[in-house]
């Protein structure tokens, strides 16, 4: 059928049809996803959390959901009791902003003015409806503030609600601004790359195209509640689509161009050069996928649908670099290079039999670099490993155990000064409770406990309007201001201590509120971490044995890996604290460096293996692996420096996650490409030679002691001549 003129004409732009009707329902679907995204980290914890349950019982106690708002307003000098008719008129002007209700019945939505104790700041509470627009209302009322507080005075809001407007503004624009940056970066990367004018488009549409289509999905899943989408996730969906189509998308493309120069026929070409990247691409891919997916074994909800929406863009990644791409390449034939088309018949001659060094026809960098690493190849893996396990000693700095909700955003965020503001004149922890539910008859055992606990500023029982204890399905509520910040590291302490207490008062008790939700959170982070990664290394190992039918050469793979992600995180610990200043990391951010690095610092090994196995059946183990490297340097070279750039474009959006996690996945994967792909692994596989492939028969028959051993894709290309047009 493919002797067929039309048919080779209109079948590769049905399939650029198809896509491009796939993503013209897909992209303006980007502009919905904030209808069912959540950043509410309450949402992310399992039923188990001891938090959810104190949440769900609390429920009981009010029929209000409203958020609370804390509202601060901070003078340079005393506030004089004869002004505070003054702040009682603004209390009024704040309940006037439409989306606030009152907490509980009888209460005003705004209540206040409270005075601090040295008169420098009054405080208010508000509730935001929790049907209203957040954030709208806290531009409001800070809107208030700004029109209606006397001079020589400051207002904030802050509270959960703050702080939620802060965070939903800081991901705003997410889509245009992140797509904009890492676009950009691998433009200029591509055209400096392939100096070809089209080709980057090409290879720019396929990505574009794998991230619309594959949000269609992503949105279906979170319109049914199947996932939980938050901001971040939708962040990492973008750049990991953009990179991952973008590296598949070089090695088809390297494929073909080398195929071109041996193949006057387009299509020839492509058959070629499908044949030798499919397998390769679809082995990346399903690692990737797999990798994510072990995601699912997390016990933190947003994790947990990370895995799946990640997967599905590297499922849409997959499909369009081997459908898509290759549709575009053949519609446009060598004008996809212009203006340095490949010209049939300047292939190099291929090298066979038994005393070839593997670095005939190569030149440049990478000859320079097989000519070192035949010389001096065990030098070369012990260096690269010494500096690898010197980077990797900062891992002793990493403080990964969590960090304040006001450390959280990065731009200046009106919430944060708020919090200060609030430390500095009231009781840190007012606006954000903990809330204790225990069995009715134990309230007072549990205040007991709480009046002789250092840095419980005040308790109280939940009470009705005539004094009497509330009791809801046989439990009391008690509410306990701390003397710490909510979000900080002493309050989370002072929980623990709490929960430990408590339980001599009853092991029914339980302890829960802002700073329960974010302790519980941090220590289900560093759980799964421990949990997860031995069973993303296992499923990566066994798509390795597979992939190179062999034991050895994998675990090597993934030690050299793993390795890579040590010293990725060393470095970046040391980077966080002493050049950036960062108050810790995300307790998150080592496990998703560690699926990110670890999936993708594979991928580039795959794309070397697949191709020095390839070759060493043709000319042995040894010679194939310096040739390996030499014609596979420049594109997986290229690809990670598009990878890191587009992960470096996270860095954009104020977020300290999304930041740490840009830095240490862009270093890792250029650590990964230059000295793990380039000099460790390639060093200490010609260190062992041909036993790389134990227990393979290529370990004790090498490819080179037959001369006249041919790889299949060159057999295929000898089947026909080159002279096709």
């Amino acid at each position: 059928m493919f002797n067929k003129k039309w048919v080779r004409v209109f079948f590769p732009a049905f399939i650029v049809v198809l896509w491009f009707i796939g993503a013209g329902f897909g992209g303006p679907t980007f502009g919905k996803l904030e209808e069912v995204s959540s950043n509410d980290q309450a949402s992310f914890l399992p039923a188990s959390a001891e938090s959810t349950e104190a949440g769900e019982l609390q429920a009981a106690f009010t029929e209000s959901t409203a958020v609370p708002a804390v509202i601060v307003v901070e003078s340079e000098t005393e506030i004089l009791p004869q002004e505070l008719p003054l702040y009682e008129e603004l209390a009024g002007q704040l309940t006037e902003v439409p989306g606030l209700e009152p907490a509980a019945e009888g209460q005003p939505a705004v209540i206040g003015p409270i005075p601090s104790e040295d008169g420098l700041a009054i405080q208010y509470i508000a509730s935001v409806s929790d049907g209203a627009e957040l954030g709208e209302v806290v531009i409001e009322l800070r809107e208030v503030l700004e029109a209606e507080l006397p001079a020589g005075t400051e207002g904030y809001v802050t509270g959960p609600a703050g702080f939620t407007a802060d965070l939903v503004s800081a991901f705003g624009g997410i889509d245009g601004i992140l797509l904009a940056v890492a676009l950009a970066a691998v433009f200029v990367i591509l055209l400096a790359v392939y100096r070809a004018l089209l080709l980057p488009f090409l290879v720019l549409f396929t990505s574009v195209f794998a991230l619309a289509t594959s949000i269609l999905l992503v949105y279906a899943f979170a319109l049914w509640g199947w996932i939980e989408l938050s901001g971040q996730s939708q962040g990492i969906l973008s750049i990991l689509v953009i990179g991952a189509a973008t590296d598949y998308a070089l090695l088809l493309v390297a494929r073909y161009r080398e195929a071109l120069t041996e193949f006057s026929s387009k299509w020839d070409a492509m058959k070629v050069a499908y044949r030798a990247s499919v397998e390769p691409i679809i082995a990346s891919g399903a690692t990737v996928i797999l990798a994510l997916l072990c995601l699912l074994f997390s016990d933190l909800n947003s994790n947990r649908s990370l895995g799946p929406i990640a997967a599905i863009g590297i499922v849409f990644s997959l499909l369009a670099a081997l459908t898509l791409l290759p549709a575009f390449l053949l519609l446009f034939g060598r004008s996809a290079f212009w203006p340095l088309r490949p010209k049939a018949g300047t292939h190099p001659t291929g090298v066979h039999g038994r005393n070839v060094t593997g670095l005939e026809g190569l030149r440049g960098v990478w000859k320079r670099v097989g000519g070192l690493i035949s010389r001096s190849s065990r030098p070369v893996w012990i260096v690269s490993l010494l500096v690898l396990v010197a980077g990797s000693l900062g891992l002793l700095q990493l403080q990964a155990s969590g960090v304040p909700q006001s450390s959280l955003i990065l731009s200046p965020s009106n919430a944060v000064d708020g919090q200060d503001a609030l430390a500095r004149h009231f009781n840190a922890g007012a606006g954000s409770p903990v809330t204790i539910i225990a069995p009715e008859g134990q309230e007072d055992g549990v205040l007991d406990v709480l009046e002789a606990q250092e840095g419980v500023a005040e308790a109280t029982v939940a009470a009705d309007q005539a004094g009497d204890v509330v009791v809801r399905d046989g439990n009391v509520l008690v509410r306990a201001t701390l003397d710490y910040q909510a979000d900080s590291a002493e309050a989370e302490e002072l929980v623990k201590q709490l929960r430990t207490d408590l339980d001599a008062v009853s092991p029914e008790v339980l302890v829960g509120g802002v700073t329960a939700v974010a302790l519980d959170t941090n220590e289900t982070a560093q759980a799964d971490l421990t949990k997860i990664i031995p069973i993303v290394l296992v499923v990566i190992l066994v798509v390795l044995m597979l992939l190179l039918r062999s034991v050895l050469a994998p675990l090597l793979l993934i030690g050299s890996v793993v390795l890579s992600y040590a010293t990725a995180l060393g470095v970046s610990a040391l980077v966080f604290n002493n050049l950036l200043g960062f108050d810790g990391a995300d307790a998150s951010v080592p496990l998703f460096g560690f699926v990110f690095l670890v999936a993708l610092g594979v991928d580039y090994n795959i794309f070397l293996m697949t191709r020095v196995r390839e070759e060493s059946l043709r000319i042995g183990t040894r010679p194939g692996i310096l040739r390996g490297l030499g014609v596979t340097g420049g594109v997986i070279t290229s690809a990670g420096v598009v990878l890191a750039a587009t992960f470096a474009a996270l860095g954009v959006i104020p977020i300290l996650f999304l930041a740490q996690i840009a830095f240490i996945v862009a270093f890792g994967v250029l650590l990964d490409t230059v000295i793990v792909r380039s000099l460790l692994v390639p060093a200490l596989a010609y260190d062992i030679g041909p036993k790389i492939w134990w227990p393979s028969k290529l370990a004790q028959h090498d490819g080179g002691a037959h001369p006249d051993r041919q790889s299949e894709t060159e057999q295929e290309g000898r089947k026909e001549p080159a002279h096709r047009a």
